[in-house]
């Protein structure tokens, strides 16, 4: 079973995700051109091994494509790249929220992040509510609740391991 640390060991370092994206972008159409990478035919070897191995692409008549996973990973990385293109403006945010005052109240910390922000996921990202708030659980449920999730955890590993 592939888990979170294989795919991001997969797309850690710059070229591997320049090769990631590349194959993204051109969907198995064009030949990757190996050294306008910057890349020796054993780094290319053994990124490509790493990216197949963590099931983010896969070869089909000598073309490599993404998979299901590697189109879920490839979007996500978009989501991203669009927060660190509003970075500084996600910096005052929480600059305001955790501020040494009580922060701001969330109905004006909602409207600055309609007025800051102009990405409609980055804005649904941040307008929701935190799942393990004192609104939603009583304190004496999130014991329960974590121990349940541990429990969780536990039986997906056993799983796994079959």
């Amino acid at each position: 079973m592939i888990s979170i640390a294989d795919i991001l060991n997969a797309i850690s370092d710059d070229k591997s995700l320049l090769l990631f994206n590349t194959i993204a972008i051109t969907n198995g159409e064009t030949e990757i051109q190996i050294s306008n990478m910057g890349l020796t035919l054993k780094q290319y070897c053994s990124r490509m091994a790493k990216l197949t191995k963590a099931d983010l692409i896969r070869r089909k008549n000598g073309k490599y494509f993404l998979t299901l996973v590697g189109r879920i990973v490839y979007d996500f990385q978009k989501v991203i790249a669009k927060a660190l293109n509003c970075y500084w403006k996600l910096q005052a945010l929480d600059s305001l929220q955790t501020s040494a005052t009580a922060g701001l109240p969330k109905e004006e910390l909602s409207i600055l992040i309609d007025t800051l922000i102009d990405d409609y996921q980055i804005k649904d990202i941040l307008m929701k509510t935190p799942l393990l708030t004192e609104d939603h659980y009583s304190k004496e449920s999130i014991p329960q609740i974590t121990t349940n999730a541990k429990e969780k955890m536990r039986l997906e590993e056993l799983v796994s391991y079959r």
